[in-house]
């Protein structure tokens, strides 16, 4: 047994503005979102929590959760306060060797709450492959592929011809998969994919987000009139909580779903498809939680028959968390990879960037996650000072 046990946890919530000019793309569909989401405020950048975990010798093991209260219903601050009252007991004086014990103790004393469970397993990973001289990737079974193919995202915007000149730009860069907000009506829905299968040809794939858009017998009735321009996937045509909505909608619909907004733990996932409401599994650093939950989410969508989307808009903690994960499992995704983070972030909070170009994302070589985080930058973008939690000497 490995004794350099976990003595220390920084947590910092930052806020990263969006690029001016995506601010201004997202400004085109009316609300300031890019999507169809009912939210009220426009989105205007990402929130975080950057978690650094401490093991006795001094390695370091990092991670990040990527938050909006819309989808999650959880802050940064939340996030910070739970883990900070509720979880650190159960980390400190772990050995980061023993993720399933720490998490099995999580999971025993504290109900729910898998952003925050999930961003203390991440971040214990690093640690242990760090310890271990090892790349995360390696500890998960091995590199499979380096070149991790990506999909494009396309934000709802109201002049058609936008959204098309933004997929023909993707795709002039490398991107073979294009992801498009849908949801302002059903007769809008057809225009704008009619436009992009006519411009982007019958190669590349296309798959949608409704963002919670429709009702079920909208939903069905929009994902129908979209299928004869080939769609692999849509996600979350009706609202989050309502399983049995997006069950009756999987039935009536040959396009595979996918549950985002609505899809937090493995037992969602489970619930999702036992009620036949997915045909996709949708996964990232907060969803279902960690790198535990997240290759059990791998293997059940495996056994099921269902493929695996690897999906967010991260920082570049939460990229590499993907790349990783994603070089280690690439035969059991069968979808390209959507990370758009690196486009829509005024910066990734790392010192070097990833290698990004022709449309994939290069998992990046060394130990940990093979990429060092920028403490300027986080400085720079801190909401608020860090919190420190240590282990108190007996």
């Amino acid at each position: 047994m490995n004794e350099d046990r976990i003595v220390r946890i920084e947590l910092t919530e930052v806020a990263i503005p969006f690029k001016k000019e995506v601010q201004e793309v997202m400004q085109g569909s009316g609300n300031g979102l890019g999507m169809a989401i009912p939210a009220e405020e426009p989105w205007l950048g990402g929130d975080f929590v950057i978690c650094r975990l401490f093991s006795a010798s001094g390695a370091t093991g990092m991670s990040e959760a990527f938050v909006w209260l819309p989808e999650s219903g959880v802050s940064p601050g939340g996030i910070i306060e739970t883990i900070r009252s509720d979880m650190a007991q159960f980390v400190l004086g772990e050995s980061p060797f023993d993720t399933e014990r720490l998490m099995a103790r999580l999971n025993n004393n504290v109900t729910r709450n898998e952003i925050a469970k999930g961003l203390l397993d991440s971040a214990c990973f690093e640690l242990k492959a760090q310890l271990a001289g090892q790349s995360v990737a390696n500890l998960l079974g091995g590199v499979q592929k380096r070149e991790l193919p990506l999909a494009a995202l396309i934000p709802l915007h109201s002049d058609t011809s936008t959204m098309v000149w933004l997929a023909q730009h993707w795709h002039a860069q490398g991107s073979r998969t294009i992801r498009v907000k849908l949801g302002e009506s059903i007769e809008r829905d057809v225009e704008i994919m009619s436009a992009m299968r006519d411009a982007l040809g019958s190669e590349v794939r296309l798959r949608v987000d409704y963002n919670q858009a429709y009702s079920a017998w909208d939903a069905i009735a929009a994902i129908n009139a979209i299928e004869p321009f080939h769609i692999e996937v849509a996600e979350q045509p009706t609202s989050a909580s309502n399983y049995l909505a997006m069950a009756g909608v999987q039935k009536r619909v040959n396009v595979p779903l996918m549950s985002h907004e609505g899809c937090f733990s493995l037992s969602e996932i489970h619930q999702l498809h036992a009620l036949g409401a997915i045909g996709a599994v949708g996964i990232n650093a907060e969803r279902p939680g960690g790198l535990s939950a997240a290759v059990r989410a791998i293997h059940f969508a495996e056994q099921n028959g269902l493929g695996v989307i690897l999906h967010n808009q991260p920082a570049g903690l939460g990229s590499v968390w993907q790349a990783h994960l994603g070089a280690a499992f690439h035969s059991s995704l069968h979808y390209d990879m959507e990370l758009f983070g690196h486009v829509m972030l005024e910066h990734d909070l790392l010192k070097a960037p990833m290698d990004y170009s022709n449309g994939t994302l290069t998992l990046p070589e060394g130990t940990g996650w093979g990429v060092e985080l920028d403490l300027d930058a986080v400085e720079h973008y801190a909401v608020r000072p860090t919190v420190v939690i240590e282990k108190t000497r007996n």
